[in-house]
């Protein structure tokens, strides 16, 4: 992933507790960032995810997530989560995700994250949220 083709960026420090013994990032942990990451993403665009699940009774399942660790991070390391929305399809949103050491150039990581929007109790796919959709071409311009 190309820092230059990201616009959102959600800053972490890594803290002791994800480290392993080797002094590096463990890496169930990058899940956990990108998870924080497109959250922090979600609520700069001022959307309401909670109204989505208790309003409307829809919600999203994450059905793929790849990461490709390129450079370890270790602890106390400030590091930039970045994202962008790549793929958006009927009812599923893919999310594109890099990790950055804070103001560097060059990807230490990145993922992908495929969610798909589900109704409630169903098991069934349902078409993303027309306001969410509207919400983020409007921010990646597209």
């Amino acid at each position: 992933m190309d820092r230059n083709s990201v616009k959102f960026f959600h800053e972490l420090r890594v803290r002791y507790a994800e480290v392993d013994s080797q002094g590096i990032v463990f890496n169930a942990h990058y899940l956990t960032y990108f998870d924080v990451a497109v959250t922090e993403y979600l609520r700069s665009l001022e959307y309401d995810y909670h109204a989505l699940v208790s309003g409307q009774g829809l919600d999203f399942h994450m059905v793929k997530s790849t990461v490709e660790y390129l450079k370890p991070i270790g602890f106390d390391d400030l590091i930039e989560i970045g994202v962008r929305a790549g793929r958006i399809g009927r009812s599923s949103l893919t999310w594109a995700l890099g990790v950055f050491r804070k103001g560097r150039p060059e990807c230490t990581a990145w993922g992908e994250i495929v969610w798909v929007c589900t109704r409630l109790g169903s098991g069934t796919s349902h078409p993303l949220p027309e306001d969410l959709v509207r919400r983020i071409r409007a921010y990646e311009g597209v």
